[in-house]
């Protein structure tokens, strides 16, 4: 490709740096251009909620490439950016001063913004949500400080927070308005393992309530938060709230510009949007699977890892296609976990385990109605995810009662 294209990628994540290595992996020798609206350079999210929220990881070990690396391969950086238009007829974005940039391929990488709650006192200085380094670094603080916390959401996030809090020392009350910790995710099956697991933690769950207001008391300069009130009129003290009921893509820029959006913005099996000059990867792209046979949007890590060298392959014009099963992980107190696949919710038969589940040393299988695996997870047992991956792949019906016993070889 010409020594004159030019290429931009909108987003500060580890999609957008991934599809700059990508590109000059690729041998484009062409303008590289990432514009992000964080002012640190691209870094991996999973550790925010978990290693540095720990204390055991610092920003540097998580940073996708230092800046070292973009001077050497030429790619301009511009930080504290947030792209405000984009304009597909005359392939430009536009930035708050009213400039614009000009593009031949663009890459949108604009991730999610955490979702909020509109109710009374929602707006505290000591209401909290998690998505940056900063939102980290201020949770980390606060467990230094705080003797209670209440979080609201039973999701990966308020999960993770929630261990590290302990872990800190804080008492944590976790609101969720269903009936056990990541139904959604997981089922009713898992979800107790989770629910049990943070019980044996000392977490206090208030579960299938709904929160009307978040309570607050008046201070010297402004009201901050000193708990929540439930639907039926109960109340929780806390020193400040974690509100981590989900996370919204951004996807306005595509959206105003005339992609074609549901939830997220629409891409083919190789990442390119409705229009041919534009992909889009991560938490925004919610993409036709070949594999899966269905759109699907997966806001994990492994998407932001694994789909920018297929992006960055279609923005070249060469053959590539994202085939990859979902993926993530979690780490919560002397937890480990994996999955692998996809079950939608309500969407599976059964769930067959093989091993301990209450030593939390096991497998889990989610099988369709035909006993095909759609899904694995495995708990505190490791190098399995490969092989979970073939038997989802290989899409036969298995032996439940073998794919329970142990000593059956998987």
């Amino acid at each position: 490709m010409s020594s004159d294209q030019r290429f931009v990628i909108v987003g500060g994540g580890l999609a957008a740096a991934k599809i700059a290595e990508a590109l000059r992996d690729k041998d484009f020798d062409g303008s590289v251009t990432l514009i992000g609206a964080e002012e640190q350079l691209p870094y991996e999210r999973p550790p925010l909620s978990k290693e540095h929220l720990l204390g055991k990881k610092a920003l540097s070990e998580f940073t996708a490439a230092p800046a070292q690396w973009y001077r050497d391969h030429h790619v301009e950086v511009r930080l504290g950016t947030t792209v405000t238009g984009l304009d597909t007829a005359a392939k430009t974005v536009t930035l708050p001063d009213g400039s614009t940039v000009p593009y031949d391929k663009l890459a949108l990488a604009t991730g999610s913004t955490p979702r909020t709650l509109p109710i009374p006192g929602a707006d505290a200085p000591n209401v909290y949500t998690l998505r940056t380094i900063e939102d980290s670094d201020t949770l980390i603080e606060l467990f230094g400080s705080a003797r209670r916390i209440v979080i609201i959401g039973a999701g990966w996030i308020g999960l993770e927070v929630a261990a590290a809090a302990r872990a800190a020392g804080v008492q944590v009350t976790i609101v969720e308005t269903a009936d056990l910790p990541l139904l959604a995710a997981l089922g009713p099956e898992m979800g107790e393992v989770f629910a049990d697991l943070h019980r044996s933690h000392g977490v206090d769950f208030r579960f299938g309530a709904q929160v009307s207001e978040i309570t607050t008391k008046d201070a010297i300069a402004t009201a901050l938060a000193d708990g929540v009130r439930l639907g039926d009129g109960s109340t929780i003290e806390a020193d400040a709230v974690l509100v981590a009921v989900g996370a919204r893509p951004n996807i306005e820029l595509a959206a105003d510009a005339g992609l074609a959006v549901d939830g997220g913005v629409l891409v083919d099996e190789h990442l390119a949007t409705s229009d041919p000059n534009i992909v889009a990867v991560g938490d925004i792209a919610t993409q036709q699977h070949p594999v899966l046979g269905s759109r699907i949007r997966v806001e994990h890590w492994a998407n932001a890892l694994n789909q920018p060298a297929v992006a960055a392959a279609t923005m070249l014009g060469k053959p590539a296609t994202y085939d990859r099963l979902p993926y993530f992980f979690t780490d919560q107190y002397d937890l480990g976990m994996e999955y692998t696949g996809y079950a939608a919710p309500g969407g599976y038969g059964r769930v067959v385990v093989r091993g301990d589940p209450a030593a939390r040393e096991f497998v889990a299988f989610w099988l369709d109605s035909d006993n095909r695996i759609l899904a694995g997870m495995n708990v505190n047992v490791w190098d399995v995810s490969d092989r979970i991956k073939e038997l989802i792949l290989a899409g036969e019906p298995v032996d439940p009662d073998r794919l329970a016993d142990v000593t059956a070889p998987l």
